[in-house]
């Protein structure tokens, strides 16, 4: 019962995150997965998107939408294949994860813990 007890507490820390990043940033903790791998990895395919992720490739598609429909990514065709679809980071999109990169998080101990930040 003491590990339920404690991936309670996980998840609580985690809800707790997400809702002071969505705060700060306007963006789900997926959005900002999102354009951090897209920085880190330069152009990704849905699917390869939904791979980093660990989403489905239902939930990858509604991410790269709302990440889209803040005009913080643009699709590119494919160069080789006119039919592939690639996400890339707008300059807006580019800024805004550089700011995030450059915040200092007062994360809940538990994630601090969990993250490797303090404790």
């Amino acid at each position: 019962m003491e590990v339920l007890c404690k991936i309670r507490d996980i998840y609580r820390a985690i809800a707790e995150f997400e809702a002071q990043f969505e705060q700060a940033y306007g963006l789900s903790l997926n959005e900002g997965m999102l354009l951090c791998t897209l920085l880190s990895r330069g152009k990704l395919s849905s699917s390869e998107v939904a791979e980093a992720l660990g989403l489905s490739a239902s939930n990858a598609s509604k991410v790269i939408r709302s990440v889209e429909g803040k005009e913080l990514i643009v699709r590119q065709v494919g160069r080789e294949d006119k039919r592939q679809m690639y996400f890339v980071p707008t300059p807006a999109g580019k800024e805004l994860i550089g700011r995030i990169k450059a915040a200092h998080f007062d994360l809940p101990p538990l994630l601090a813990e969990a993250v490797g930040e303090g404790c």
